[in-house]
């Protein structure tokens, strides 16, 4: 069985003012899997993330996420699909420090006027293992522990997609070995597709699907320990 693309870039470039962050980058990332974008700092990878998501636009090519042509959306209808369609969990929390964990989840939909389902939410925090901590505010929590809010934050309108940038960017070696093993639950669970950007091998390693970028371009391609160089032509 063929798997469904969850999105698809055909020949993006994007360039800030005389720098190239992507060079023609072409990709397909199937549907209700991990998939995990390696590459160095300076790689593209943050970018790639941010044209797929719908948070930036190329410079040329077409972006392809959950179904719909992202190039060709209004900056209105763009924040309308990524309201729905999409997660984001961020390498620093993003978490509102004055709001208490339960508040911060519910933010995204009560910020739409959305009352939240307050069984769904609940679960959330079941099976992130942070009930304990929902009454908390950020600065009462650990790093782990505040990941796995924003996590449950990124899940509370069931988005089809999840991006992360950098989930366990900020966090201790036995912290991020718990954020990917519960990103892979995640997605198992609740049977949505995860985005992730990384620059750690230890990360891509749980991915189902890798691409790993070097300058901009594509380097590799493939199942996490399966991964097979793109030969380009000059």
């Amino acid at each position: 069985m063929i798997a469904q693309a969850a999105c698809r870039a055909t020949n993006v470039t994007r360039r800030h003012g005389l720098t190239t962050a992507l060079a023609g980058v072409s990709l397909w990332l199937p549907a209700g899997r991990m998939n995990v974008v390696l590459g160095p700092s300076g790689s593209g990878k943050t970018t790639l993330l941010q044209c797929l998501a719908g948070l930036d636009r190329p410079s040329t090519g077409e972006i392809h996420c959950a179904g719909v042509e992202l190039t060709r959306l209004a900056r209105t209808e763009l924040a309308a699909f990524r309201a729905q369609h999409t997660g984001f969990v961020f390498q620093r929390f993003n978490l509102v420090g004055t709001l208490s964990a339960r508040e911060n989840v519910e933010l995204p939909l009560r910020a739409r006027a959305i009352e939240p389902d307050a069984a769904w939410v609940s679960r959330l925090f079941c099976d992130l293992e942070i009930e304990a901590v929902a009454a908390r505010a950020p600065a009462e929590m650990s790093g782990g522990q505040r990941q796995r809010v924003a996590i449950a934050r990124a899940l509370v309108h069931r988005p089809a997609i999840v991006f992360a940038d950098e989930p366990t960017g900020n966090l201790d070696s036995a912290s991020s070995a718990a954020v990917i093993e519960l990103l892979r639950r995640v997605q198992r669970d609740y049977d949505t597709t995860l985005v992730v950007v990384t620059h750690d091998d230890d990360v891509a390693s749980a991915g189902d699907f890798v691409v790993s970028l070097l300058d901009g371009r594509i380097a590799a391609v493939g199942a996490a320990r399966q991964r097979a160089p793109v030969t380009t032509t000059s």
